[in-house]
């Protein structure tokens, strides 16, 4: 299908001045206000420059607890303020670009024509103070295009209640202006829409509402409201829908198909060979983003119970047993070993190699979504670039949103309301249907399932190190061991001769003497992770920041 990319202008919204008034500084050839904000298509250039804030594909999740690459400074807790943070910097400069678009769009004489352009602009200072938002807390709010001598400039920090109400509120003016999804000309495919703005919005209101009530905070009810009825609008909308096109499969290949504008994405960071590459299939190849045993141990079996509770459980005993009547979604995340040829760090098909995928990963496991099955670019990974989409709002985190602010906001959550939400995921996926009756009868926690669903079903996308910030878990969940799979009294244990030489790592003693009780490998022991709860949970400002603005706090513990 058509895919729209916006190209990289070198666009200056900054009108210069000087001390020197007898002077004309400014090049002929320069855009300027006088020359420009003219006609629509001057709007639609400067918006087109505000969407390479957009996030790119990410390996946030070595934060917490479910992925793994190296030690990293977040989950062992030695992380330090610094005197700049480019992710603080480069919000401000966005947040700036979109105040200017919304002030020259407020005081223009054709208004109606660029609506779209406004409403892009008011969702992307939303997404930069969003962004802001859940590293930081809350932020100074500027809605002015400043110079240096405007008093915003020294503005202290809004309250937590004043930075969300704020980006929701741009995120309601940024839907009416809007079009739905369905309603973009072909070659605006990409662009922000009103289903994107919602989305956004359930987001950040789940995220403020679960984080408020497990600091027991009064407000976090009203959020979750605000949730519920986003999330609801969004699934009403009839623009959008799980992506269903490859069967069984779907669920792999909504990542990696190139060029297909999936019913389920709403918002995409957008790629294309030759013209906008990604190399995330070779960032995940090379080992950078390494599914733990934690994340396998949370695949339910076919028989919708966990791995403690389930007969058809096959155990860890014998090479990808763990993987034998599991959730589908799980052989779709990580690599079963003799899987058939893709992109990986070596250029050997796995098929080549029963046990190849584990070669080159710490933990024993290694990433099968996000990764390419083109075998002719393992000879290359560096310098290749892939054309499949990031996703960073799409349909099935939507549904999942819904179920967990309605069971938060509730206490409980009726049958109905998880068979449209929770329960389309799992019938993409192949697994049976999560009903309060299973769970009464099998003493499962309706939370903790709810929870599940989310973690399995976004596996690896980032969402995990939030997660646990906003549900108040990280304290527990991240200083634990990290381990990885089971190689004593398993064939791990034994050499796998291939041209006369030993390829399994597992034999050596290294590997051999860093396993825990029952023969799984820790790679990284809890005695080395930490995260403070009286600090962690939020980042700390740059301290240039607070040099040059007094009035800045910084976060508690920093």
């Amino acid at each position: 299908m058509n895919h729209t990319y916006f190209k990289a202008f070198i666009f200056s919204l900054l009108v210069l001045t000087g001390c020197n008034k007898g002077l004309d500084l400014v090049p002929k050839d320069a855009i300027s206000d006088a020359t420009f904000w003219k006609t629509s298509a001057d709007f639609k250039l400067a918006a087109n420059n505000l969407y390479s804030s957009l996030e790119g594909f990410n390996t946030w999740d070595i934060y917490a607890d479910l992925a793994y690459d190296v030690p990293n400074s977040v989950s062992n807790g030695t992380y330090q303020t610094s005197e700049s943070d480019s992710r603080w910097n480069n919000a401000y400069i966005y947040i700036r670009r979109c105040n200017k678009i919304i002030a020259k769009a407020e005081e223009s004489s054709i208004a109606a024509d660029i609506k779209q352009f406004y409403g892009e602009a008011k969702f992307f200072r939303a997404y930069n103070y969003w962004s802001l938002y859940r590293l930081f807390g809350e932020v100074p709010i500027v809605t002015t295009e400043l110079d240096i001598q405007d008093e915003e400039l020294y503005a202290p920090r809004a309250t937590r209640k004043e930075t969300v109400d704020f980006i929701l509120k741009d995120l309601d003016d940024a839907a009416a202006e809007l079009q739905e999804q369905g309603s973009l000309p072909s070659g605006d495919i990409g662009r922000i829409t009103k289903g994107a703005a919602d989305a956004l919005k359930a987001r950040v209101a789940l995220f403020e509402g679960t984080w408020g009530k497990s600091r027991s905070d009064a407000n976090a009810n009203a959020y979750l409201d605000i949730a519920i009825n986003a999330a609801t609008t969004v699934m009403n909308s009839g623009q959008y829908a799980l992506y269903t096109g490859e069967g069984a499969q779907s669920y792999r290949y909504f990542f990696i198909d190139e060029g297909d504008d999936a019913s389920e994405a709403i918002l995409d960071r957008r790629y294309q060979v030759n013209i906008s590459n990604q190399t995330f299939p070779s960032t995940v190849g090379e080992g950078h983003l390494l599914p733990t045993k934690k994340l396998a141990d949370m695949y339910l079996c076919a028989d919708g119970l966990p791995v403690s509770q389930s007969p058809l459980f096959q155990g860890y005993n014998q090479t990808g047993s763990e993987f034998q009547n599991r959730d589908p979604r799980m052989t779709m995340t990580f690599v079963v070993p003799g899987t058939g040829a893709m992109q990986l760090w070596y250029p050997e098909p796995v098929a080549s190699w029963p046990f190849y995928p584990q070669r080159n990963a710490n933990t024993g496991y290694t990433t099968f979504k996000f990764l390419s099955e083109n075998p002719a670019s393992n000879a290359s990974p560096f310098t290749l670039g892939y054309g499949y989409d990031r996703h960073i709002l799409r349909y099935g985190e939507v549904l999942l949103i819904y179920a967990e602010a309605s069971f938060e906001k509730n206490g409980a959550i009726s049958d109905e309301e998880l068979n449209k939400s929770i329960n389309l995921i799992r019938q993409r996926a192949g697994m049976i249907e999560l009903t309060n009756g299973f769970v009464n009868a099998n003493g499962l926690n309706m939370r903790e399932e709810i929870r599940r669903e989310r973690t399995i079903e976004l596996a690896l996308e980032g969402f995990r190190y939030d997660d646990l910030r906003r549900w108040k878990t990280a304290e527990y969940e991240i200083p634990t061991d990290v381990k990885g799979i089971k190689i004593v009294g398993t064939p791990w244990a034994n050499p796998i001769v291939v041209e006369g030489q030993d390829r399994n790592p597992y034999t050596d003693a290294s590997w051999q003497n860093k396993t825990d009780a029952n023969g799984f490998i820790i790679v990284e022991n809890a005695s080395g992770r930490s995260f403070n709860a009286e600090k962690h949970y939020l980042m700390p400002l740059p301290t240039k920041e607070i040099m040059i603005n007094p009035a800045l706090k910084q976060n508690p513990g920093w």
